[in-house]
């Protein structure tokens, strides 16, 4: 399938999207998962086939089923979600390439730190009105100031991996 975006307007759809994160904790033998309940979106794609656009994720809507982590993952000691509520990836440039994937660059603001981040994403469903891009990335927690690390126990890169559809906004 090639895929063919028209130019315009997108919109996330939140009920279909999903962004969820995974780490591995206590020396690597626990691997612990979360989903934001939050995440809003949109993006528009150029004339050129280039598309630039923001993803939104509230940081306190992160759910790893287990309150008292979420609550410290709320805390200061990470997300800092009162004076940081939400993380921002801002997509500056996005390529839809022969083989279906999209190469995605942009910057990634957490607790109000920004660092440029990449990804690689794959077009799993396409139509004229919606497109669905699902992407596996990391990152490095450390580099966003959440560098707590109670006896060692939390080391390595944090997982985030998406569902992200769009569709076509008449505006």
């Amino acid at each position: 399938m090639t895929v063919a975006v028209e130019t315009g307007l997108w919109q996330l759809d939140t009920v279909r999207s999903t962004v969820a994160i995974k780490h591995k904790t206590m020396w690597n033998m626990v691997t612990v998962k979360g989903t934001f309940g939050g995440v809003t979106g949109e993006g528009e794609v150029q004339p050129d086939g280039t598309a630039r656009g923001t993803i939104t994720l509230d940081a306190a809507s992160l759910d790893t089923k287990n309150a008292k982590r979420d609550t410290h993952l709320r805390s200061a000691d990470f997300f800092d979600a009162e004076r940081h509520p939400s993380l921002i990836f801002a997509v500056r440039n996005a390529v839809i390439r022969q083989d279906d994937t999209v190469e995605i660059t942009g910057q990634l603001t957490v607790r109000g730190i920004s660092r440029p981040q990449s990804a690689t994403a794959r077009v799993t469903e396409s139509s004229a009105d919606a497109i669905t891009l699902t992407a596996d990335f990391t990152v490095d927690r450390e580099q966003f100031g959440m560098g707590w690390n109670q006896m060692g126990m939390i080391r390595g890169l944090t997982t985030v991996t998406s569902t992200l559809r769009f569709t076509r906004t008449s505006a």
